[in-house]
């Protein structure tokens, strides 16, 4: 399939936008500290889109959808756990970061408990952007595959090179300025789908059909924890958002961009106010979409048919969740005008520049303050500090190529990136709230309770790999919740035991 002239030349003028932003902030960005913080000089409510953009990734935009056409509504509790971690990190982190001065989050884990512990958290951060990276790359290759044809590592390769290019050029200020319009753009392009798929079906009859199959449940409120539930999506969601606000240098270098903490801390509430109604709006999406195909049967025959020659399972056998990711790429392509298939592009493509270009500059950050300066070359001059985050960004965004085309053929965007991210952010929060909450914990009872607490990491995500009567039964978010707890209070047990001896 190709896409007509029209729409092709919207995203053209879009990539050619973002390329501009990067050169055009090129021009000042002659600093490690213009190219890391922007100098200071970002106003809230940018920071706030920035940080917006950086949450409505195309994660987001594919997967969420994708869980509500196959399942229900019960990852929609995740972006209901964000105010609780919003009020939290107000409050303490962002007070504690902007007093700090450090422009790295893991400067003051060095501090506290040594370099094992900023190395650790350094390495959980890297392995969490490669993954982010990977993730989103995989779905944009997936949703133009689906509307060109195009093979997908060639999407992969080529859209990345494009971000690297004006994150290089640009810095922090050309990745926030180009988020605050990628922001706009992809709300535009959420709205746009409602009202088509809302104009085609009706809203009565999505709201009729969604109670009807039990589409809108937040999933079970029961006390249990080996499964799916509100609790466990919730105490996820708010364990993840802590780290995300609390010990992710994509958020934390942000926070120095602003003018002052009370500029830094609005923006997370304007981010706040932002996402968690978006974030409906995309999970009502899927709800529309599965009304739509439950109503049109034969117009969704042709992906089926895809799908099941791909998987080897039977037309019939087929699941709603077997092919909710490709829903919405699917119906973009099939249903929608031209002119607006080439700006839902555009906004698909923002959805997945924004958090990339943030991921790849604050990783350049980690590589230059927690890598080069302290283990290479301390006193490294002005003009070289630049040179090392201009290399340093691109092999981030090399690696996060490499990680897209691995994640080819991944079942579900949503749950592969909520299992890796556990997997990495348990460790990470572990070690900063125990440094953070209490001061006499000293470094060999933080070396004990980091270790127990990657074992306990290690025997919840990795349970298939354990003989059943020794696995764990847990459900796999529950990574990070019981990591960082598990850090926290042996690590505060251990102090008491050598306190006391």
């Amino acid at each position: 399939m190709t896409l007509p002239i029209l729409d092709l030349s919207i995203i053209v003028v879009y990539l050619l936008c973002m390329v501009a932003i990067g050169i055009y902030f090129s021009r000042k960005n002659n600093s490690s500290e213009q190219f890391t913080t922007a100098s200071g000089q970002i106003p809230g409510w940018a920071l706030g889109l920035s940080f917006y953009a950086t949450f409505l990734s195309a994660i987001t935009f594919l997967g969420d959808p994708g869980k509500s056409f196959g399942s229900n509504w019960n990852p929609f509790v995740f972006s209901l756990s964000i105010p609780f971690a919003a009020w939290v990190s107000t409050k303490y982190f962002v007070p504690f970061y902007r007093n700090s001065g450090e422009v790295s989050a893991y400067t003051h884990l060095e501090k506290r408990f040594g370099a094992w512990a900023r190395t650790y958290a350094m390495v959980c951060f890297i392995m969490t952007q490669l993954a982010r990276m990977g993730t989103i790359f995989y779905g944009i290759a997936l949703t133009i595959n689906a509307l060109t044809g195009v093979d997908m590592r060639l999407i992969i390769i080529v859209s990345g090179l494009c971000i690297i290019f004006y994150t290089v050029l640009g810095g922090m200020e050309a990745v926030i300025w180009t988020e605050v319009i990628q922001a706009i753009l992809k709300t535009m392009g959420a709205l746009m789908i409602v009202g088509i798929i809302i104009y085609q079906t009706g809203f009565s009859k999505v709201i009729e059909v969604g109670i009807r199959d039990d589409k809108f449940s937040l999933g079970s409120f029961d006390p249990d924890f080996s499964t799916s539930s509100v609790w466990v999506v919730l105490m996820y969601g708010f364990f993840i958002n802590l780290t995300n606000f609390g010990i992710d240098q994509n958020y934390i270098q942000r926070y120095h961009t602003a003018k002052d903490a009370k500029e830094a801390a609005k923006s997370i509430w304007l981010c706040v106010i932002y996402f968690v109604p978006v974030s409906c709006l995309f999970f009502f999406i899927g709800t529309a979409l599965y009304t739509f195909y439950m109503e049109n049967p034969a117009l969704i025959l042709e992906l089926k048919q895809q799908v099941s020659a791909e998987k080897s399972i039977a037309i019939e056998a087929l699941k709603p969740s077997d092919y909710g990711d490709r829903v919405l790429p699917f119906f973009m392509k099939t249903q929608i005008p031209k002119g607006l298939l080439g700006l839902l592009m555009a906004a698909l493509l923002s959805a997945a520049m924004s958090t990339m270009s943030s991921g790849m500059n604050s990783s350049a950050t980690v590589f230059l303050k927690d890598i080069y300066l302290r283990y290479v070359q301390k006193d490294l001059p002005a003009a070289k500090q630049l040179k090392v985050l201009h290399i340093a960004t691109v092999i981030m965004g090399l690696l996060g190529i490499t990680f897209g085309i691995s994640m080819i053929g991944v079942k579900s965007l949503l749950d592969v990136w909520w299992k890796l991210s556990g997997i990495f952010a348990g460790g990470m929060l572990g070690i900063f709230l125990l440094g953070f909450l209490s001061k006499h914990v000293e470094n060999l009872a933080a070396k004990v309770g980091a270790l127990a607490g990657v074992a306990i990491i290690a025997w919840i995500s990795f349970k298939d790999s354990f003989p059943e009567a020794y696995q764990s039964p847990f459900d796999s978010k529950m990574t990070v919740v019981l990591g960082t707890i598990s850090i926290v209070l042996i690590g505060h047990l251990v102090q008491k035991l050598i306190s006391k001896k």
